[in-house]
């Protein structure tokens, strides 16, 4: 074949280049002979997750998002130690039905955290930011699913406003004497004392052992567990000053128990839809917190797994049946019945 010449060289780069032209054309985006920038003109599914923060009373609160706004709303509430990283794989699982929004507390995730000496942290603030947040996004009523930490944070909101929640959902999340036991022990030694060394001898609390620990424990096949979950947990725990956060809400949180005879009276009196769902093995909200949940509501549904604190990362695809179901035999019907 003869070397091209100079000619030949020009129209071969004019032909290439209108073969180009053509695809990004038929590819559905614009040409840079336009002069329009190169972009996916293919809508993004209302179920993708989106990645949010709002500024409530002057603090940035971060929260992910999926779902149409005009969806059953969903309110995931994180425990401790985590976020709404917890809910990574649940969101997208809900999300083609309800609006699913899962919000990270300050001094967790990815939203700020501001100083002790500024900002209150209690679990009452938190409630009251999350109610700001719904209020925000102009969320009236919603499920509320609560873990952990979550759940005296959700319990204030259903107690305060009964009329907005349209079931709950209740992973390992503690709302009666009989879940607490030995593990509270040191923790309650720190309440009763408010002592400096009490508060030192549970620090050990937000060490990465105990962090993994809390993942691990309980759990017959670790494997299922991912070690994201507990590394990522840590980075954001060994940020400088979040130790000493952490250390104020194990404190604050003796200012839940007293609150308990009036959550219970409120699953009495509005006996709300209510999903609970356990890790059996749980060490820190043991087994035997579930169970009085049907004591205070006959219609509660209870399910055991053979998993530990969070069950949801064992057993995460059969939970997500479990809701689903839940959610369409009472929310769904709700919204029907309208």
């Amino acid at each position: 074949m003869p070397f091209p010449t100079k000619r030949n060289r020009s129209l071969n780069f004019a032909a290439a280049a209108c073969v180009i032209g053509l695809s990004i054309v038929s590819g559905g985006v614009a040409s840079a002979d336009t002069g329009a920038h190169l972009r996916d003109t293919r809508s993004v599914p209302a179920s993708q997750v989106r990645y949010k923060s709002a500024v409530i009373d002057g603090v940035e609160v971060a929260y992910r998002e999926a779902g149409r706004e005009s969806a059953p709303a969903i309110i995931l509430l994180h425990g401790f130690p985590t976020s709404s990283h917890m809910f990574r794989n649940l969101i997208p699982a809900l999300a083609d039905r309800y609006r699913v929004i899962a919000p990270d507390y300050p001094g967790f995730g990815q939203s700020a955290m501001p100083k002790r000496e500024v900002f209150n942290y209690t679990f009452d603030t938190y409630a009251r930011l999350i109610e700001s947040l719904t209020n925000r996004l102009g969320v009236r009523s919603y499920a509320l699913y609560v873990m952990d930490y979550g759940a005296p944070i959700g319990f204030r909101l259903a107690a305060r406003h009964p009329e907005r929640v349209s079931a709950l959902i209740v992973q390992n999340g503690n709302a009666y004497d009989e879940g607490i036991q030995t593990f509270w022990e040191p923790i309650q030694k720190y309440w009763a004392s408010g002592a400096k060394e009490d508060r030192e001898a549970i620090r050990w609390l937000t060490s990465a052992k105990a962090t993994k620990w809390q993942y691990t424990n309980g759990v017959p096949d670790i494997s299922l567990v991912s070690p994201d979950t507990w590394t990522h947990d840590q980075s954001l725990l060994d940020r400088p000053g979040n130790q000493e956060i952490q250390l104020d809400l194990f404190y604050d949180y003796r200012t839940n128990i007293p609150l308990y005879p009036a959550w219970q009276a409120y699953f009495r009196k509005h006996q709300p839809p209510t999903l609970v769902l356990w890790g059996k093995n749980d060490a820190i909200f043991v087994a035997a917190g579930a169970a009085p949940y049907k004591r205070d509501n006959a219609n509660a549904e209870v399910h055991f797994f053979d998993t530990g604190h969070f069950a949801i990362e064992t057993h995460g695809p059969r939970i997500a049946e479990l809701i689903r179901d839940f959610l369409g035999r009472n929310v769904q019907a709700q919204k029907a019945a309208k």
